[in-house]
């Protein structure tokens, strides 16, 4: 018998998906099946859209072209040529790859649109899919190429591309041909029906999948500013008072009563008094700074989690009628995400405030200029600061709203498009800065909390000095400290750091 533990299985349409459940999968922690339920509602979408193509009805996409071209009759000998050449004419998505996990989170969230049976495609599709994304098995999918609207119709070619044997699939973090997986696995290549591939493509999963990551991970910077704002104020010798109970209590954004909440938890308490009566800005309304990203991820989650959950393509066919609309525009996607770029940013100047203040001796409270040790031709922090403030400026430059940069595109027939791609993939990239500030100014506190050796530090300064240099050694002479820093990050994406637990944890 196996050791290991069975890994767990979610029958895909038994429920609405949540958030954590698409970063389970994307981490490869939680395997999906097919609900029977589901099944059933498929078939009768499929059901559906028969009836209609036997009484003569018009359906975008099936009897007509597609976008501009919707004023085109197919004739029903090319109606499977045309699904075909969807999939294959949006082969146009240039630049990186996303990740594995992009990829992982992308398929889901496009698998939980077609299993609520309203677009018309055979339950076999959904299966293949299931079986590749099982197996680790994901399409190879350029990041740049989607203005959000009419769906993420370029990204998603590529998963469509991938049941055809065509292009290629991330296996083992490397990019190799799709149709040798597909038989290593006891796969036929498809043939897609007419609008199986307008199904697969024409919907906001690819923003959706990687907003639930970014979600994610904005969650958890969260937690790691609380800690290190109450290590901070400790080694800057800071009032434990700011984070009162009472005092979060007369305003009540629940976001930043948490923040409070975590860090009152990490923060020593001193027995002499503070050298100031009120501390800078940076420390003092830290509370205020993470509860803004807090209370932001809350409703943040909500619509994301309604676009998870949603029929977002076109055109939608019930088990009774056909419906043409617009649900695959991205809109709440993009603002979620364009707001969350915005909070999250915003950390990382929070961080850099306060690594200043460690590195400054005018505000340090007696540390070492640039908490250096030794002679003074060690320089200790200096050069770390600087990156930091580089990091942090990148991170805020990329803020500008996706949303306001909509373009007439596809002969004017796409002229209001969401964005709502740029925006995930910016906010991603928010998030790889940010996270990297956070590691510098964690490397900074540790060191200035054993120069403050006789200091009262609190829980939270303890546990990380204690679990960083296990990690890596102070810095006791000039060195380089870029692989330090890779070293904490590598830590941090393992949940190794001792950062105290979140709120649901």
């Amino acid at each position: 018998m196996n050791p290991e533990r069975r890994q767990e299985v979610l029958a895909l349409g038994s429920r609405p998906l949540e958030i954590r459940d698409v970063v389970r999968v994307a981490a490869g922690q939680l395997q999906l099946e097919l609900d029977p339920a589901a099944r059933r509602a498929m078939l009768g979408s499929t059901r559906q859209l028969a009836r209609a193509l036997d009484s003569g009805q018009a359906v975008y996409g099936v009897t007509t072209g597609f976008g501009d071209s919707c004023t085109e009759s197919i004739p029903p000998a090319e109606r499977h040529a045309l699904a075909l050449n969807l999939v294959r004419f949006h082969g146009a998505g240039l630049g990186p790859l996303f990740s594995e996990a992009e990829s992982r989170a992308i398929t889901v969230a496009r698998l939980a649109c077609l299993v609520r049976g309203y677009s018309a495609v055979r339950p076999q599709i959904v299966e293949h899919l299931l079986t590749l994304l099982n197996a680790g098995v994901v399409a190879a999918i350029p990041a740049l190429g989607s203005v959000g609207a009419s769906g993420d119709l370029t990204p998603l070619s590529y998963v469509a591309a991938v049941l055809l044997g065509e292009r290629e699939v991330l296996w083992k973090s490397k990019s190799e041909p799709a149709r040798p997986h597909l038989q290593r696995l006891g796969l036929q290549p498809l043939t897609l029906e007419p609008k199986e591939s307008l199904a697969l493509m024409n919907g906001t999963s690819a923003m959706t999948g990687i907003a639930c990551l970014a979600l994610e991970r904005a969650r958890r910077l969260c937690r790691w500013c609380a800690a290190l704002s109450a290590v901070n104020c400790d080694v800057l010798l800071g009032q434990p008072g700011h984070f009162a109970a009472e005092l979060f209590s007369l305003k009540p954004h629940p976001g930043q009563a948490l923040a409070a909440a975590w860090i009152r938890a990490d923060v020593g308490q001193r027995s002499s008094p503070a050298p100031m009566i009120q501390d800078r800005y940076s420390l003092r309304c830290a509370p205020h700074v993470i509860g803004v990203a807090l209370d932001v991820l809350t409703w943040a989650s909500q619509w994301v989690e309604i676009e998870l959950n949603s029929v977002n393509d076109n055109p939608i066919v019930s088990a009774d009628a056909i419906y043409h609309g617009g649900h695959f525009y991205g809109g709440h996607v993009c603002q979620a995400m364009d707001s969350l770029k915005v909070a999250v940013a915003n950390l990382a100047d929070l961080l850099d405030r306060q690594l200043l203040h460690l590195c400054d001796p005018r505000s340090n409270r007696g540390l070492p200029a640039n908490l250096a040790r030794g002679s003074t031709a060690h320089h200790g922090f200096k050069a770390l600061q600087i990156t930091a403030s580089a990091l942090t400026a990148e991170a805020l430059k990329l803020t500008t709203p996706a949303s306001v940069f909509s373009r007439s595109t596809e002969n004017h027939n796409q002229d209001k498009v969401s964005m709502g791609t740029i925006a995930a993939r910016d906010c991603q990239s928010i998030l790889d800065h940010v996270e990297r500030v956070a590691a510098i100014t964690t490397l900074a506190a540790v060191q200035a909390t054993e120069l403050r050796a006789t200091h009262e530090h609190g829980p939270r300064a303890r546990a990380l000095v204690q679990s960083m240099r296990a990690l890596v050694p102070a810095n006791t002479a000039d060195r380089r400290m870029d692989v330090d820093v890779v070293a904490v990050l590598d830590s941090y994406s393992k949940g190794l750091l001792a950062l105290g637990e979140l709120d649901d944890e």
